[in-house]
């Protein structure tokens, strides 16, 4: 049960978070007005008011419907897959809350507009210019912990292994 209060817990702060970055912005910015909140780091971060339809860096911007059903799969999918997960699973339920919370932010996004609200504006100039939202970032986050505590499982659950090989 713990490991589900922590699942919901997650997916709940980062989708409010994710939800209310937006509306702010929304609020107090036009579309593609930009900001600097620390203007030292101007031109490489600052938030810059954008819709994004497609996927990622804008890719495939007319497929948004299905971007929207793929999203509600992967939430569902991962759902299911979390039953699976064991009670002792350390940051699984935090990183998968991630995930699933990034993803409900972005598939509200698609529900009430059409688009994604998308603000925080990496940038090198002559390079890379992109921008995301926090329900972006949440999920990519999440996927590393993931990433992360499966090869940290498989090193401590070789070493346990190793240990009980050896003789006394």
């Amino acid at each position: 049960m713990r490991k589900w209060f922590i699942l919901g817990g997650s997916l709940s702060l980062t989708t409010l978070a994710d939800q209310a970055s937006k509306n702010w912005i929304s609020a107090n910015l036009e579309i593609y007005e930009s900001v600097q909140p620390l203007p030292p780091l101007a031109p490489f971060f600052q938030f810059t008011r954008s819709s994004n339809t497609g996927a990622a860096f804008g890719i495939l911007p007319m497929a948004g419907d299905v971007f929207l059903v793929i999203a509600l799969l992967i939430i569902a999918g991962l759902l299911w897959y979390f039953r699976e997960v064991p009670a002792d699973a350390g940051l699984a339920p935090v990183a998968i809350g991630l995930v699933i919370g990034g993803a409900a932010g972005n598939v509200l996004d698609r529900l009430q507009h059409g688009y994604v609200v998308d603000f925080i504006h990496y940038e090198i100039p002559n390079v890379i210019s992109n921008v995301s939202n926090l329900a972006d970032h949440a999920i990519v986050f999440g996927v590393l912990l993931v990433i992360g505590e499966s090869f940290w499982r498989e090193f401590r659950d070789r070493r346990i292994q190793d240990g009980a090989d050896r003789p006394e």
